[in-house]
């Protein structure tokens, strides 16, 4: 695992996770789940709990967030809380800071994002933060699309924008990138500033860490 200046590697293209790396929206989550549980009748939940949910999509969110994850009543709790999170995902969610300067100095690369968060809200994010000129691809899950870690999802960006596997890098705050990127035959760097911990991400054993996102810039060419 490389965490400086050590043996630079040269990659065509670099594919950003959302949730945690590139934007924090975790609190505007936590708002929208606590809402949902509250319209449902379910006790609130401490707002650093749910952020624990986060990053395997907006089923297991909120299945772990009220203890079911499925039959009729999950389903309406999914739909009370899509209607929340629409209304609310805006409301504080932001850049992390230096990612901004990160994508501005990789900008003769190819950027793409790739998240398990629902497509819908990803493109009203990007729009709402006018972002999207970033990146070349934006993927965000639709029904049907296997979620990271299974690889689906960065094969098909890479297949996408017509890139070797291993000249592309996956930059993620989670496990499951790790282990997509693996199985993609992609590099993967873990970011330590998001949702997961860092020694779990380094139990993961990423090719690349960084507790700053900014440290990007003189890890790689």
């Amino acid at each position: 695992m490389t965490t400086g200046k050590e043996n630079l590697e040269e990659f065509d293209l670099l594919i950003f996770d959302l949730d945690g790396t590139l934007l924090d929206t975790k609190g505007d989550l936590a708002i929208s789940v606590n809402l949902c549980l509250k319209e449902l009748g379910f006790p609130l939940r401490d707002p650093e709990t749910i952020y624990t949910y986060i990053g395997d999509g907006v089923r297991k969110l909120l299945g772990k967030a009220i203890g079911m994850d499925s039959g009729p009543d999950f389903e309406n709790a999914i739909s009370i809380f899509r209607k929340y999170y629409m209304e609310h995902l805006l409301d504080s969610t932001r850049f992390y800071s230096g990612v901004e300067e990160v994508l501005k100095h990789f900008n003769q690369k190819l950027r793409a994002v790739a998240t398990n968060k629902p497509a819908d809200y990803t493109s009203k994010i990007m729009t709402g933060l006018n972002i999207r000129d970033y990146f070349s691809l934006i993927v965000g899950s639709v029904p049907g699309m296997k979620l990271k870690p299974d690889p689906q999802m960065l094969l098909e960006v890479i297949e996408e924008l017509d890139v070797l596997p291993h000249r592309t890098l996956m930059i993620g705050d989670g496990v499951n990138d790790i282990l997509a990127a693996r199985s993609a035959g992609a590099k993967s760097c873990a970011v330590g500033y998001g949702l997961t911990g860092p020694d779990r991400l380094k139990e993961a054993s990423p090719d690349y860490f960084c507790d700053d996102i900014l440290s990007l810039i003189q890890m790689i060419k």
